[in-house]
């Protein structure tokens, strides 16, 4: 049933809870976790066990929300006792695959941390091993400790996990440690002291999601554990169902109020092309490859003839076994990296170049079928079914709709323009964060940025990614932020900075009502294609600028807003061309090429010059952008800098 049948047959909906704009509630804490997705979960948690009184905010339902809160399959990069793989080495493999470009201050934290996390979700009842033996004698588990390991059999420093089970568990030690969660609050401005932007954070404003009531948190310390942006170059909702690769509320709602509060960010020039959030890819990993969540898959043509494998060398190989395994002298593989150091086996690198010559034929598709028993299960039922927004969409109903590894092919999109990871796509259909590493915060070594009391982890810092790298990250910057709280006082709030937020929270309900907040999304993605897109140059940008100053200035008053939900999403896409305008100025500081940020300038063509592989600092005081420059190796010394603050 449409929208327009269930009108017919049911009438238009009432509004199904109270209205209270205006109404105020004040809410203490000594520590505030904004955000209640894996971060802000694992920094609540960490905050309360050292004694802290712990506030989090959350604009879904903490229980499931968040990027993870469908599940994860695999947890990467972690050193363990039975492994030699160090924390060093497996930060490096990030830095080779980025050139430099990412962050390896929390990556390291991550990857020395990640086991102590990994276990400790273990006691609060997350799966992490094969408890039901249902993989025993399998090539990747550990016969003593039960753990299974994903893409690298050998060097075992990357887990396969039944992530379904750990948002529940957070939730329930969250609970037990007495965290007050609030969900369905959109936290929407940082509160400073004297209201100043730059100066410490002493707490935030959010307001009710179905009630619509306004609410003020005071706060000793702050953390956001809130995520990055999306929805900047594409959008779609009618079209697909599935509009990001994240869950589509987030937008970027913390990049936002931490712009506006005075926060440094760096990385915002950063997008690629992808038909994530396009109406042109299906949804991920509910189609047949060889990528992640598939590896190692067997590929057939359309007359089933076998794709080959090869490793990092280009040697043939002859068995499924051999594509989880390193290449004679390799030490480990990554994840996915195109370096050749820790590159994984992968299907024939010319394959397009035989199927012209014939040797192929188009479709492809996936044949679980011909692969051991274990390696089946493990992809169909394991991998697919942990992964995020993968268990009931993909592997639930395509169960239901009598999909059967066993003997059914799937189809694969590679080469059809439906692949939404390697899927021809127009250049101007970009991403800055829905997929990899985006654009964020900038931090010290506590992970407080450069605003006294005001913490980051997870997707909310510059450059993160991954499951165990969000939960790692908030489980130490909640550390960190009670250790601070429990020294610090919490100073009174500045009355005006409270009512001009409240103000502009209130706003969009004295709206014309012209238009409904998609078609601004719409409008702004518009800009962002046309003026920010492949190619770029001063012109451009200052298009762009000018062009998402009259969307803010003539337009943003025109959508209709008439339910606290519609005020949510409007004041979401306010923040989208906040963090527009963000990426826009990062995009005007940078002046050259950059092919590992999928940057071009047409008017700087120097492609990457030894002078500007450096970070571009940005941060924003009253409206007065200023920008410093930071090497890519801010981080050194690794293991000294973790010691000293660790």
């Amino acid at each position: 049933m449409n929208w327009a049948q269930y009108i017919k047959t049911h009438g238009l909906l009432e509004w199904p809870y109270p209205i209270r704009y205006g109404e105020e509630t004040t809410v203490p804490s000594d520590v505030l976790i904004l955000g209640g997705g894996i971060a802000g979960c694992w920094a609540a948690i960490s905050a309360a066990r050292m004694g802290q009184n712990v506030v989090l905010v959350e604009k879904g339902a903490t229980l499931k929300s968040g990027s993870g809160g469908s599940g994860c399959d695999h947890w990467l990069n972690t050193p363990h006792p039975g492994s030699s793989i160090t924390a060093e080495e497996l930060v490096q493999w990030e830095l080779d695959m980025t050139g430099g470009y990412t962050n390896a201050l929390s990556r390291y934290i991550a990857a020395r941390e990640s086991y102590d996390t990994l276990l400790e979700l273990e006691k609060m009842g997350g799966v992490i091993r094969d408890v039901h033996d249902d993989f025993k004698g399998a090539p990747f588990r550990d016969e003593e400790t039960k753990f299974l390991f994903a893409y690298d059999y050998k060097s075992r420093v990357h887990f396969r996990v039944r992530g379904s089970t750990f948002k529940g568990s957070l939730f329930k030690e969250c609970k037990k440690l007495g965290v007050k969660i609030l969900d369905r609050i959109m936290a929407t401005g940082l509160l400073t002291v004297d209201g100043k932007p730059g100066s410490r954070v002493i707490g935030a404003t959010g307001f009710h999601c179905r009630t619509g009531e306004f609410l003020i948190f005071r706060a000793k310390a702050v953390v956001n554990g809130l995520s990055r942006h999306q929805r900047n170059w594409c959008f779609s909702t009618e079209i697909r169902g599935n509009a990001n690769f994240r869950p589509t509320q987030i937008v970027g709602d913390g990049h936002a109020m931490s712009w506006r509060a005075g926060a440094e960010f760096t990385m915002m020039e950063k997008s690629l092309p992808t038909s994530f959030g396009s109406p042109h890819a299906f949804q991920p990993y509910s189609h047949g490859n060889a990528l992640n969540t598939w590896v190692p898959c067997s590929l057939v043509d359309a007359d089933g003839k076998e794709i080959p494998w090869v490793d990092r060398d280009g040697k043939i190989l002859e068995t499924v076994g051999e594509r989880c395994m390193p290449a004679p002298g390799q030490k480990f593989m990554g994840e996915r990296t195109p370096v050749h150091e820790h590159k994984r086996p992968e299907p024939i690198p010319d394959l397009e170049d035989r199927i012209r010559k014939g040797e192929f034929r188009l479709p492809l598709y996936a044949d679980l079928s011909r692969m051991p028993e274990h390696e089946r299960r493990a992809i169909w039922g394991h991998m697919v079914g942990e992964e995020g927004k993968t268990r009931i969409p993909v592997h639930v109903y395509y169960t239901e709709a009598g999909f059967d590894p066993t003997k059914d092919l799937l189809q694969s999109y590679l080469f059809l323009g439906s692949d939404p990871m390697r899927g021809s796509i127009r250049p101007q259909d970009r991403t800055g964060g829905e997929i990899g590493d985006a654009g964020g915060l900038v931090t010290d070594w506590n992970l407080m940025t450069n605003l006294e009391g005001y913490f980051a982890a997870g997707d909310a810092l510059f450059a993160a990614n991954y499951h165990y790298h969000a939960a790692t990250t908030g489980r130490y910057a909640g550390r960190k932020a009670a250790e601070y709280a429990k020294k610090s006082a919490c100073p009174g709030l500045n009355r005006k900075q409270v009512d001009s937020e409240k103000s502009r929270v209130y706003k969009p309900l004295e709206n014309r009502e012209e238009i409904e907040w998609k078609e601004l999304n719409a409008a702004a993605c518009r800009i962002m294609q046309n003026y920010c897109g492949e190619f770029k140059n001063d012109e451009l940008l200052d298009l762009a600028l000018i062009s998402i100053k009259e969307l803010q200035q003539y337009d943003s008053d025109r959508i209709s807003v008439d339910n606290p939900h519609k005020l949510m999403r409007t004041l979401e896409v306010y923040n989208i061309l906040t963090c527009n305008e963000m990426i826009v100025l990062a995009s005007m500081a940078r002046k050259a090429d950059s092919p590992q940020l999928g940057f071009k300038r047409l008017d700087h063509m120097s492609e990457d010059p030894s002078h500007w592989k450096k970070w571009i600092v940005l941060k924003n005081l009253d409206d007065r952008i200023s920008s410093r420059e930071m090497p890519l190796d801010f981080w050194k010394p690794l293991a000294e800098n973790y010691e000293r603050h660790g």
